[in-house]
């Protein structure tokens, strides 16, 4: 699963990423966020109409177009097993799916020693940024864009962590992913290239777990530095 992630990069580094248009859009300036939790409003690219991408912002946890109300269930990842079937993600699958610039994210291991929860931090070598694999959606009823990140089964290393991942997608899909005229046939072979290979993890301290945004200690750059496993 995918529960917090980071995106700490500048917007010019993460506009390299993409084929934005306009050019304006390297003049966006962004907060630094290294403790993203469900249901905080994220970026995320999709297709335009012109044929390039384009960033909008909405809520991490999916609220479907035909939702009357705000989805209590989890629905802030998107199993690859039954996006295209489910529910409440089958019509995201079909014409809605995005690109969620990320540059590492966090999973929990239980501790040998206390059975409390011990958080790692995941990335790419040097930190590079990435996009997750998602879904989107726009309930006019509810006045709400959203998003959710697709998770497959854990490869290597990741296994080691948990037996499951999110898609990280590898830049020569995102064309396809992006495109709701990609055959639906070809939609989830999309997902085994993927960048997931490359992943690096280490330790963390456990003032990651806490995620308010009431308490900034919990989201600065203290978040990602190692700590020694127990």
């Amino acid at each position: 699963m995918c529960g917090r992630f980071t995106r700490f990069h500048t917007w010019a580094d993460i506009h390299r990423m993409y084929s934005l248009l306009p050019a304006t859009e390297t003049g966006r300036n962004t907060e630094a966020r290294y403790n993203i939790a469900p249901t905080e409003d994220v970026y995320f690219v999709t297709a335009d109409k012109d044929g390039g991408q384009q960033v909008r912002e909405g809520r991490w946890w999916l609220v479907p177009y035909w939702a009357k109300e705000m989805p209590k269930a989890a629905m802030f990842n998107a199993r690859i097993e039954t996006a295209d079937t489910s529910g409440a993600f089958k019509d995201a699958w079909k014409s809605k799916r995005c690109l969620i610039p990320a540059d590492g994210f966090y999973e929990w291991t239980k501790s040998p020693i206390d059975e409390k929860r011990d958080p790692w931090f995941i990335h790419l070598p040097e930190n590079k940024p990435f996009s997750f694999a998602g879904l989107w959606a726009h309930n006019d009823k509810l006045g709400v864009t959203s998003c959710t990140i697709i998770t497959m089964p854990a490869g290597e290393p990741m296994k080691e962590l948990h037996d499951r991942q999110p898609a990280i997608l590898a830049p020569e899909a995102y064309d396809a992913w992006l495109d709701p005229a990609t055959p639906l046939s070809d939609v989830k072979p999309l997902l085994a290239s993927n960048l997931d290979g490359d992943l690096q993890f280490h330790r963390v301290d456990r003032k990651v777990n806490a995620s308010s945004r009431t308490d900034r200690p919990n989201d600065d750059a203290s978040m990602i530095e190692p700590v020694l496993a127990a």
